[in-house]
């Protein structure tokens, strides 16, 4: 075959002679095929001379709009690249052509490659190694991409599925058992991070508070209250749930010298809280967190304080009579008249904190205000005429 020599050159100006590589052409088209050649030169050559006899020797051979040149143009052929491997007095290498036509051209080109059998003045041999199908790789990646998804997705669910599982399971089974302080009394693992903790007698009773679901129980073991329960109550409201029994009364007696105790329930008479069934338990104290939450609610609300401490008033009276025996009674009794007795030091306060407020107002004005029972302005008069005012309003 005639090799066009001044089609070579102008091919061959195109080449950076600093870098050996080919000026490079904007490629906006979507590659599809990769066209993979290999070759083999009787001398020395670059990769300028590859590319050249690639453009310069497949010049008019399919006719013009399969022009290598031309397909550059319009996008539908990227930059060749070349790997030469340059050895005595011959070069091998490979060469991989990027092109976004059909496979037809592309294999007509291929084909055209592979006809050239000389490198400027060198016997060469060009061979196809093969046709990768860009596509086909591009979406084998977003398979594989799509079942690691969708892996990782499915181990996500499965592990939040095992976690909900494995917390339902852990609901349904009792609390831990531990141990507190140097005496090492029997209590629930929930004392540490509950605002509320319940006092019972025995470790019998704190396994069988954990039965029923309360886990913020601790034993105080014996008649003689060991001071490591005075460090642990400290901040928190304390419930003391005691046999039915004289014993029972004794304990309480204890308690109620060293800890200041916020609720007492007591088990049915003559019975003890280890006897005691889950059910009866719950039944026993089925009020306390709704004493506790009314109690840490005043904090929040202190305007329906006062209403607040009826409520206790009236869940007192209903919860405990019931399980309490006649010697008993007497210390239920004190426990309402100290918390009507609140009650009232909250509603002077209240009357203090309005007169505060209006005082500044009426300061050396000789004027006076008269309120209702709820603490509503109802009249603002002179000094001279609020007896009269007052008279008027009875």
């Amino acid at each position: 075959m005639r090799v066009n020599y001044s089609l070579y050159n102008n091919y061959l100006n195109m080449i950076n002679k600093s870098n050996n590589e080919v000026i490079k052409i904007p490629n906006t088209g979507i590659v599809k095929y990769h066209v993979k050649l290999k070759f083999d030169v009787d001398g020395l050559v670059e990769k300028a001379d590859i590319i050249g006899a690639i453009f310069g020797q497949t010049e008019g051979l399919l006719g013009p709009e399969m022009n290598l040149n031309e397909l550059q143009k319009v996008s539908k052929v990227g930059r060749i690249e070349v790997n030469v491997d340059s050895k005595s007095n011959s070069a091998r290498g490979d060469a991989l052509i990027p092109m976004s036509t059909d496979i037809s051209t592309a294999a007509l080109i291929a084909a055209a490659i592979e006809s050239i059998d000389k490198v400027g003045p060198f016997q060469a041999k060009f061979s196809l190694i093969g046709i990768d199908d860009i596509r086909a790789i591009k979406k084998k990646i977003i398979v594989d991409r799509a079942k690691k998804i969708v892996q990782e997705w499915a181990t996500k669910t499965i592990s939040e599925g095992e976690e909900m599982l494995k917390d339902v399971y852990d609901a349904s089974k009792p609390g831990k058992l531990t141990t507190f302080g140097k005496a090492q009394l029997a209590c629930g693992v929930g004392v540490y991070d509950s605002d509320w903790i319940i006092l019972v007698e025995g470790r019998a009773d704190v396994i069988n508070l954990l039965r029923a679901g309360y886990d913020n129980a601790i034993a105080i073991e014996g008649a003689k209250i060991d001071e490591t329960i005075l460090k642990l109550t400290q901040g928190k409201r304390i419930i003391a749930f005691i046999d039915g029994d004289r014993a029972g009364d004794l304990i309480l007696k204890e308690l109620q010298g060293l800890v200041k105790i916020d609720k007492i329930y007591r088990a049915p008479y003559g019975r003890e809280v280890e006897e005691c069934t889950p059910l009866e338990i719950s039944d026993i104290l089925k009020d306390v967190e709704e004493y506790i939450k009314n109690i840490q609610s005043i904090k929040f609300n202190p305007d329906n304080q006062i209403k607040i401490n009826n409520n206790i008033h009236n869940s007192v009276n209903q919860i405990d009579t019931k399980y309490l025996t006649n010697n008993q009674q007497d210390k239920v009794n004190m426990e309402i008249s100290s918390t009507k007795k609140q009650a009232t030091i909250n509603e002077g306060d209240e009357i203090i904190s309005t007169i505060k407020q209006v005082f500044p107002e009426i300061n050396e004005t000789l004027e006076a205000m008269i309120f209702d029972k709820s603490l509503k302005t109802i009249l603002k008069v002179p000094v001279s005429d609020i007896v009269k005012k007052v008279f008027d309003i009875k």
